[in-house]
């Protein structure tokens, strides 16, 4: 058994979210799992993107966030506290406070580990209609899953 607060956990991440990863804080190994507190106008991850490998699941503690889906974004689905929602791997989402105050969520991701993660740009060189996102010691590059054309994020 494990335990800890959130509070004792350093912020960290992408974004102007308040991130709290608690996987490891929890030594869990099949599953990651995150507390955010995002302010109003503010998302919990950098944009429209997927993860071909990892199913996730977003619960709102408090507050209003709206999660804009599909692959052109066309589609959205607004959750407000004790709501939750699915994304199944591949299918594309990201999300804003929509509310008025600061939004907490609780996100989960299983497995643990995701390592293609997708966005919905289509590759300018090959027929694949989504770069994968890679980083190294120079930052993030796009990588065609397909014909393995590189471009700068």
């Amino acid at each position: 058994m494990e335990k800890v607060s959130v509070a004792d956990v350093e912020p960290g991440g992408m974004g102007a979210a308040d991130r709290r990863g608690l996987t490891d804080a929890l030594d869990a190994s099949g599953l990651a799992i995150n507390h955010y507190r995002v302010d109003p106008g503010e998302g919990l991850s950098g944009g429209l993107h997927t993860h071909m490998d990892q199913e996730e699941i977003f619960y709102v503690i408090e507050g209003e966030v709206t999660f804009t889906v599909g692959y052109d974004g066309d589609e959205s689905v607004v959750l407000e506290a004790e709501e939750a929602i699915r994304f199944a791997p591949g299918e594309y989402q990201t999300s804003e406070n929509t509310g008025d105050g600061e939004a907490a969520v609780i996100a989960l991701g299983a497995p643990r580990e995701s390592g293609d993660v997708r966005l919905p740009q289509p590759c300018p060189e090959g027929d694949s209609d989504n770069m994968q996102m890679q980083f190294g010691d120079d930052g993030m590059v796009l990588v065609c899953p397909e014909c393995g054309t590189e471009l700068d994020a």
